[in-house]
This record gives C-alpha cells, sequence and structure tokens, in this order.
C-alpha cells in the first residue's frame, strides 16, 4: 500500500518511522518532510495546504492512504478535498476540525454536550475583553480562539500578565478573538483516540513539558519533552474522560452533521481523579507522538489504517506491552523567540534499537545536518520503566554536538 504523510515535523517523522516498519505499508511519501524523516521515506516538495496539489500528487503517483499530520491542512479542508475524490485519509473535515481550530467552537460543543470544562467566555472587542478581565482577576487564562501551534495559551498568575497578553491577541488587528477561562488546578496530561463517528479506538496517554526551561519556569512552547503512559490517568480516570468529555463530543459532532474522523487528542486538567478538557487537539500531538509511536511501533500504521476505511468498531486493541517511553526536545537558543538557523549538528550513531532521534526542525546542506527551526531534535527512549527510558534519552542527548542547542534537564520530574 502506497501511503503519503503530509508534515515535515517530529510528529510527522515518529509516524512515518511507526508506518516503515509495517509490512503492508510498501512505498511511502512523506510532503515537504526533512532530514531525518528523508531517511525512512521520499520526501517531495508539496504545500501540504493545497488540497488540490496534494490530489494530483496522489492521482499521479498512485498513492492508497493519505495521513494528514498537522493541524494547518485540516483546517483548510485538505482532508475534505481527498476524501471527496476518493482517497483514503486519516484526518477530520475542515468543519470537524474546529475542535482545534476554534476554542470558542470547542466551548460551545462542551456546553452543548455537558463535558466538563472550564468556565469561559469568548470576546472580540478589546475593551469589553478587558473590562471582564478585571473584574475577574488573577489566576486566570487567556486563549488565542485560532490555531496557535501550541502556544497561544497564556496562564496569567497576575492581572498584569494576562493584560499584556490580551493586548498581544487584539494586536493582531480586527477579526481577533480571545476566550478567557477560569484557571483550573490540578495535573496536566493528554489522552488519544482514533474516533470515526461515535466508534474509537483508544490511542494511549501521555504528559509533555511546555514551559521553556528546567522547573517549568520560562514561557510557553509547543513542547520541550513527553513521556508515556502518563501515571496520572489511572484506567479509572481514562475511563471517566472517555465516558464524559469524549464520547458526549463525538456525538454532538455527529448531531451537527460534521462527525469526527481521525485523531482526537484531548487535553486534560485532573483532579481529585475527576478530569476535566483544557482543549482539543485534532491530530497527533507533538511531542507526545514520538513516545507513543515508540511504544506502538508497526500497529501505529495498522490502527490508523482501519480508523480511514471505517472498520475502527472492530479493530482490535492496541497490544501495549508494559513499557515506557520518554522524548526530550534539543531546540535552538532563544526558542520560543528568536533563534538561529543553519548550524551543523553532529548526530551520534545510536546503537540501541529502543532509542530513536526524531528531527523535527532540519535540512540537508552542503556542510551536513543543519537545524532549520525552534524545535530541532526529539531524543527518544523506549525501557520497561520511565527511570530506564529516562537516562537512556539523556545519555543520547548527551552525545549531540550541537553549541547552539539548548534542553531541558528535568523531563519526566513529575513522575520520578
Amino acid at each position: 500500500m502506497n501511503v503519503l504523510v503530509l508534515g515535515g515535523g517530529g510528529r510527522e517523522h515518529a509516524i512515518v518511522w511507526a508506518f516503515a516498519q509495517n509490512p503492508t505499508c510498501g512505498k511511502l511519501w512523506c510532503a515537504p518532510g526533512n532530514a531525518g524523516i528523508a531517511q525512512d521515506a521520499e520526501c517531495v516538495a508539496l504545500n501540504a495546504e493545497d488540497g488540490t496539489a496534494v490530489l494530483e500528487f496522489c492521482q499521479r503517483e498512485g498513492v492508497d492512504f493519505v495521513v494528514v499530520g498537522p493541524e494547518a491542512p485540516l483546517a483548510a479542508g485538505v482532508a475534505d478535498v481527498l476524501r471527496g475524490a476518493g482517497v483514503t485519509t486519516l484526518g477530520p473535515g475542515q468543519d470537524a476540525a474546529m475542535l482545534e481550530a476554534s476554542k470558542s467552537f470547542t466551548k460551545e460543543i462542551c456546553e452543548a454536550c455537558d463535558a466538563p470544562t472550564a468556565a469561559s467566555r469568548t470576546f472580540e472587542d478589546h475593551g469589553e475583553a478587558r473590562d471582564w478581565l478585571e473584574s475577574q482577576g488573577a489566576p486566570i487564562v487567556i486563549k488565542a480562539d485560532g490555531l496557535a501551534a501550541g502556544k497561544g495559551v497564556t496562564v496569567a498568575e497576575t492581572l498584569e500578565d494576562a493584560q499584556a497578553a490580551l493586548d498581544a491577541i487584539f494586536a493582531d488587528g480586527p477579526g481577533a478573538r480571545v476566550v478567557i477561562e477560569e484557571f483550573m488546578s490540578g495535573e496536566e496530561a493528554s489522552l488519544f483516540v482514533l474516533a470515526d463517528g461515535e466508534d474509537l479506538l483508544l490511542l494511549g496517554t501521555a504528559q509533555d513539558h511546555k514551559r521553556a526551561h528546567d522547573g517549568d519556569a520560562g514561557p510557553n512552547t509547543g513542547g520541550m519533552g513527553a513521556y508515556s503512559p502518563a501515571p496520572v490517568m489511572t484506567a479509572e480516570v481514562t475511563e471517566a474522560a472517555v465516558e464524559t468529555i469524549i464520547r458526549p463530543t463525538l456525538r454532538e459532532m455527529v448531531k451537527r452533521g460534521t462527525p469526527f474522523q481521525g485523531i482526537l487528542f484531548a487535553g486534560l486538567m485532573i483532579e481529585n481523579g475527576k478530569p476535566r478538557l483544557v482543549e482539543y487537539n485534532v491530530r497527533l500531538g507533538d511531542p507526545e507522538a514520538q513516545v507513543l509511536a515508540m511504544r506502538m511501533g508497526a500497529q501505529l500504521f495498522d490502527a490508523c489504517l482501519a480508523c480511514a476505511n471505517g472498520t475502527i468498531a472492530s479493530a482490535p486493541a492496541i497490544n501495549w506491552a508494559d513499557d515506557h517511553a520518554m522524548t526530550v526536545v534539543v531546540a535552538a537558543k532563544g526558542y520560543p523567540g528568536e533563534y538561529r538557523k543553519g548550524e551543523v549538528i553532529g548526530l551520534p550513531r545510536l546503537e540501541d534499537p529502543g532509542t530513536k532521534i526524531f528531527h523535527a526542525g532540519t535540512k540537508k546542506a552542503d556542510t551536513g545536518i543543519v537545524s532549520n527551526g525552534g524545535r530541532v531534535l526529539n531524543v527518544t527512549a523506549r525501557a520497561d520503566d520511565l527511570k530506564a527510558a529516562r537516562d537512556a534519552a539523556y545519555g543520547a542527548v548527551e552525545r549531540v554536538d550541537w553549541p547552539g542547542g539548548f534542553y531541558r534537564t528535568d523531563i519526566g520530574w513529575r513522575a520520578l
């Protein structure tokens, strides 16, 4: 079966790597890919957000199955174009992708299906938003309404920080929308499912680290590391999240005539064993995909294909080993602010099959592999327990020769 994966980050490298291990997967392309993905698939210069161009490639090359990795092509309706032309595709249509593309839409869905989440209000007027904010005080959460690559959220400890976040969102000009919501205390975790209408298959749990520096200090990022499984996501908590949040959401989407098909990622806040929804994403997380792919391996392909084919209800559950995985992000100094590109990276040769470096922001140059983004590498390890996975991951990180990079040294601290 010929497969095309859309995207070019660490998430897509993890997907490509897992798919390549499955004998059902034949020719494998990735668009646009990166220097690491090129080791496992043929990279092609396609605009992943141009549905017409992607469809033309699929028809020309005989692509049987497309997986849309990032959120932007989904929000642009690429999955609609492909499915409309008969191409088997994993990923929600544009209407269902609103669960990530609009935080106010997700709040509307949660209210309609009584899914537990933080109380909130949505504003399009800067003055009204500021007045409401001042009436609420801090701590409080400020969210840009649209796609923000995982960085459009400010958890403000002071009113001054909240006002600054509000000002930054409305500085974008007309059309800006903001969601202001109550601060939720507890422990955050991520739950992933494959969903097709009201049918679903659990894809596992993970926890990531959003802040740039050790001790959960510094600015919010797209994620500086992750581990799986998430200890806080016990069987009881997972069941509660599925039954009170995910299933009601799927039913509501079907009721509206926009059924969800693809990967649904629920960011949760757990307090006293009770989950509440923080936000939805409509694709695998990054860097959560890296630890999930390491643990699932070739099974990820079979599960994704079953979902795209509409046979997820009869698909076997993921056969999880009693293991753990951790990934450590190596980012360019200055990220998530300004950073340099084009710096040569010396990559170690890893003999341990349980350790893998997934590329997120790299490209091939005459000088070798060079940096080409903010988050550049995901050094990932799988082991019998989380401590062993951490030791293996950090052991590999220390062998990366890149003076221009930095990483957190405390990934997994909450669990360990």
